[in-house]
C-alpha cells in the first residue's frame, strides 16, 4: 500500500500534475495539502472520474487539506485540531480507510519570527502532540503525513546558514517535532535514510531546483502499528521537475 503526502500549492493550478500523478503511480492514498480553494471550489468530480473517493476540508484562498482513497470513500473521523475554538484555518482532517488512520496536516510557516505567526505555529503543534497522543492510546496503525514545515536535522536542509533565521529550524520548533516523535512515532523517510540529504521542497526563487538546493519538510510520522508494516519510503522528486509543478514533490510511505 503506498500512501502520499503531497503538497500541491494550490490544487486548481495543479490540477493536470496531480492526475497525472495519480494515473501514473496508482497510490492507494494521498493527503493534500494548500488546496487554496473553498469546498464548493474543490475538483470532486474530476477526482471520482480518476477512480478516486475524498474527504476534503477547504478554505478560500490559502491552506486546504483532503484525503484521498484509491477504488474507496474514506470515513472522516476528524476535522481541525481541539484546543483553540477561534482558530479557523483548515489544515487537518482525519480519516479511516480500512483498519488505517490517516491524517493529512499542513502545519503553519511560522514566519516571519519572531511575532504572531510563530507564536501560532508553536501553539498549533501543541495541540497536534495532544492529538497525536490521543492516535497513540488506541493502539492502531496510524500515519500522520503532511506538510509539518519544520527541518527536522541539519543534513535535511542544503545550507544551514540560508535557513538559520527561519522559522522551519528554530530550535522551539525541532523541539516540538522531537517531542512528537518521543511519543514513539516513526519517521519513515529519516528510518530509510539516516544520513539525511534527501529534500521534499525546492523553492521556485533563485534557481533552488536546478541547483538541488532543497531541504525536507514534508514528512509521514507512523504509529508502532503502521511502523511495523513499513516497508519502503521515498520522494517522488521527478515530478518536482515538470512543468507547472508544485514547489513540492510527493513524498511517500510504502505498508504491507
Amino acid at each position: 500500500m503506498k500512501i502520499v503526502s503531497y503538497n500541491v500549492n494550490g490544487i486548481k493550478a495543479r490540477m493536470e500534475r496531480l492526475l497525472e500523478y495519480l494515473d501514473e503511480q496508482k497510490p492507494d492514498l494521498v493527503c493534500l495539502q494548500e488546496l487554496k480553494g473553498a469546498d464548493e471550489t474543490l475538483p470532486v468530480g474530476d477526482i471520482e472520474k480518476a477512480g478516486y473517493g475524498a474527504v476534503w476540508h477547504g478554505q478560500k484562498g490559502f491552506n486546504g487539506v483532503a484525503v484521498l482513497a484509491r477504488g474507496q470513500q474514506p470515513v472522516e473521523r476528524q476535522r481541525g485540531l481541539a484546543g483553540d475554538p477561534e482558530d479557523a484555518h483548515s489544515r487537518y482532517i482525519e480519516v479511516e480507510v480500512g483498519d488505517l488512520v490517516i491524517a493529512s496536516i499542513y502545519l503553519p510557516n511560522g514566519n516571519p519570527q519572531p511575532g504572531p505567526k510563530f507564536d501560532y505555529k508553536l501553539k498549533w503543534m501543541d495541540r497536534l502532540a495532544d492529538r497525536a497522543q490521543a492516535l497513540l492510546a488506541e493502539e492502531r496503525p496510524v500515519v500522520l503525513a503532511g506538510d509539518y514545515n519544520v527541518i527536522p536535522h541539519d543534513d535535511d536542509t542544503f545550507s544551514v546558514r540560508a535557513m538559520a533565521s527561519d522559522a522551519l529550524m528554530q530550535p522551539e520548533s525541532r523541539q516540538r517535532y522531537r517531542s512528537l516523535l518521543a511519543q514513539g512515532w516513526t519517521d519513515a523517510l529519516r528510518t530509510r535514510f539516516p544520513a539525511g540529504g534527501i529534500w521534499t521542497f525546492w523553492d521556485y526563487q533563485a534557481g533552488c531546483w536546478q541547483r538541488d538546493a532543497g531541504f525536507r519538510i514534508d514528512h509521514l510520522l507512523l504509529s508502532p502499528q503502521a511502523a511495523d508494516r513499513l516497508t519502503g519510503a521515498g520522494v517522488d522528486k521527478e515530478y518536482r521537475g515538470r512543468e507547472k509543478a508544485s514547489d513540492h514533490a510527493p513524498t511517500w510511505v510504502t505498508l504491507r
